[in-house]
């Protein structure tokens, strides 16, 4: 739960997030909705991986991007706990 706290704690991250509930996209078309170099987007993206935010799946010779939505909805459960 800490990593995926820490995933979303940055603004960059979450927009990707926000991209990724789009539409599937590989590294180079989530690039160019910033203004950072690609190494960025890359640590950005290896956060979002390691977090379970996100998965990605070799497509000829670019890596597609998807959003798990099954992490986000372990999360929605758990902060509905906090409620009861």
């Amino acid at each position: 739960m800490n990593s995926l706290f820490k995933a979303l704690n940055d603004e960059t991250r979450r927009q990707i997030v926000e991209l990724l509930k789009e539409k599937d996209m590989n590294a180079g078309e989530i690039a160019e909705q910033f203004n950072i170099s690609k190494p960025s987007i890359s640590h950005h993206l290896d956060i979002l991986k390691r977090a379970d935010l996100i998965t990605s799946e070799k497509k000829g010779q670019f890596v597609e991007y998807s959003l798990n939505t099954s992490i986000l909805e372990d999360l929605i459960s758990w902060i509905l706990t906090l409620k009861k």
